[in-house]
């Protein structure tokens, strides 16, 4: 059969995954909201993820999951900040397992954009009467017109943080999961302290370059110290805000400034760099396309010596080996694509004309 690097394996420290398709985080604003089942997995968090493991994915990834309850996006979000959660992302990771895939897990702060509605029911912010909080954020500048502001974090309340992503990370391999992201991107918590644009502190937390990356080195140096040293450990980011493309005088996080973000991170055991773009400026207008954010996965990979994967509007095949095949990230990771087909490895293996092994119930249809 013809080679596909596309569905080569790719090794991470001591993890082995089997091809270089995988599964993105994608909110699903399922779980209950309040008592018991507060950011707890269901049912449809089981059959969601497991369903791309059984497509052939290499590595399946969970949605932003949640350190803290008002880290979460939406009342409706994941968490892991107790054992219940705990218990059941167990019997998830042990059904993706199974199906040959890796499980993976995104651990998040949503910060000033946190307490919202699912986007179904408009996605802005919601209060207490529809189980929403206060949200929180480098400083007191909400995210965008119509949203709280936020509650700047003192010093103490930061290093609060930083330990929520550590228990957090203690608990994901508790649960079984075999990667760890570290959620750094799309203007959540750690992507606001890294922009000037949200990040207006003159502490030791603002200003400067190393000022504004002080909170995501401490929470990398957190997970990476309870996470095994023979398991891999991801950050994600977002590589510009788009201001400085769109022409825009705004102060904002910039393709230079990730690049070195990037140096930094493999220096304190970050193995991938997820990346992505944008997320943080409510009005800024992004130039997205196919493979629009590509070319920043391969210049961190270029410049900062470290790997890469690439994502956003990936969706033929074709396109995917040659992001590959050309350099321009190690993976790749679907989101919407994958909604839209959650057995898209499976049907991208046979155009490409590579044997992958298909579930023996499913095997009639190919």
């Amino acid at each position: 059969m013809p080679v596909s690097v596309l569905f080569e394996p790719y090794r991470l420290r001591s993890l082995t995954v089997k091809n270089r398709v995988w599964v993105a985080p994608m909110c699903q604003y399922s779980a209950e909201p309040s008592g018991p089942g507060t950011g707890v997995p269901n049912d449809w968090h089981l059959v969601h993820l497991v369903s791309r493991a059984v497509g052939g994915a290499g590595l399946v990834m969970t949605e932003a999951t949640a350190v803290s309850p008002v880290g979460r996006i939406s009342p409706q979000d994941l968490g892991i900040w107790n054992d219940d959660q705990v218990a059941a992302f167990s019997r998830i990771t042990a059904a993706v397992s199974s199906h040959g895939a890796v499980p993976a897990i995104q651990l998040a702060h949503a910060g000033r954009k946190a307490s919202t509605a699912q986007p179904w029911r408009g996605g802005g912010p919601v209060g207490p009467e529809q189980h929403g909080w206060q949200p929180v954020g480098p400083s007191a500048v909400p995210f965008a017109d119509g949203y709280a502001g936020p509650h700047e974090l003192a010093d103490d309340e930061i290093a609060g943080v930083v330990e929520e992503f550590r228990a957090a990370a203690r608990r994901a391999l508790n649960a079984g999961f075999r990667v760890a992201e570290v959620h750094g991107a799309h203007g959540y918590l750690i992507h606001q302290f890294l922009s000037p644009h949200s990040n207006h502190r003159t502490d030791r937390y603002g200003g400067s370059f190393e000022n504004r990356i002080r909170l995501a080195l401490e929470v990398t140096d957190a997970v990476r110290s309870v996470w095994p040293e023979e398991l891999p450990v991801v950050f994600r980011v977002s590589a510009t805000d788009w201001l400085a493309e769109a022409g825009n005088p705004r102060p904002g996080w910039t393709a230079d400034e990730a690049v070195e973000l990037a140096r930094r991170l493999r220096a304190h055991g970050v193995d991938l760099i997820d990346t992505s773009s944008g997320g943080n400026v409510a009005d800024v207008r992004v130039p997205a396309g196919p493979g629009y954010q590509v070319s920043y996965a391969r210049r961190i990979r270029e410049e900062a010596g470290v790997a890469t994967g690439a994502v956003g509007m990936i969706t033929e095949p074709v396109q995917a080996e040659k992001i590959i095949v050309n350099g321009e990230a190690d993976v790749v990771l679907l989101a919407r694509e994958l909604l839209r087909d959650p057995y898209w490895p499976l049907h991208a293996a046979r155009e490409l004309g590579v044997e992958v092994p298909v579930p023996d119930q499913y095997a009639r249809a190919f």
